[in-house]
């Protein structure tokens, strides 16, 4: 894809510009400090106490955790650059500084009452969140522009609808009278 064929620079202004992405990157920056703390501290201490299999799942996970934080974190602090004018909106819409799902989102309720701590499923359970978020914005921000222009078969079955209704082709009235 070229860098062309994106959605225009402007449509990133409404996002960076305003109170949603603040949001977002607050609280993500505060999930990978949360994060980073917690796996850091009591999830170390918690992880030594884990049966094996626990114990396993523990260590692949926190990989997988710190990785997809690392990933959103990065994401966001790039379009923090693009806002404050460090980083021009065509190098972040390239391939390359792009973000998405190529494996399955970790699913911490299948592993609830398997030795697992409470908390770190529920760290884990806000990450695959905000990495799933991000994800969509990172996709809604620098889709091709062909995605965004495509036909749309069911706007174009309602524009059909409103055009035959405009005319009065629903207009019950009209039927009723045809009858006499």
């Amino acid at each position: 894809m070229a860098e062309r064929d994106l959605v225009s620079p402007q449509s990133l202004e409404p996002f960076t510009g305003g109170k949603l992405f603040d949001t977002v990157f607050t609280r993500g920056m505060a999930l990978v400090e949360e994060t980073a703390a917690y796996l850091d501290g009591p999830g170390r201490e918690q992880s030594k106490t884990l049966a094996r299999e626990a114990s396993l799942t523990y260590a692949a996970w926190s990989m997988e955790l710190t990785t997809r934080l690392m990933q959103a974190a990065s994401w966001l602090v790039m379009q923090k650059a693009v806002r404050d004018g460090d980083m021009r909106r065509e190098d972040a819409g390239s391939r390359k500084y792009r973000i998405r799902r190529d494996e399955p989102a970790l699913d911490p309720s299948k592993q609830e009452g398997r030795g697992l701590p409470p908390r770190f499923l529920e760290l884990v359970g806000r990450a695959e969140a905000l990495f799933e978020q991000v994800c969509r914005l990172d996709e809604a921000l620098y889709q091709p522009a062909s995605a965004v222009s495509a036909p749309n078969p069911v706007s174009e079955q309602m524009a059909a609808l409103q055009k035959a209704a405009d005319t009065g082709a629903f207009d019950p009235l009209m039927i009723w009278r045809r009858a006499k």
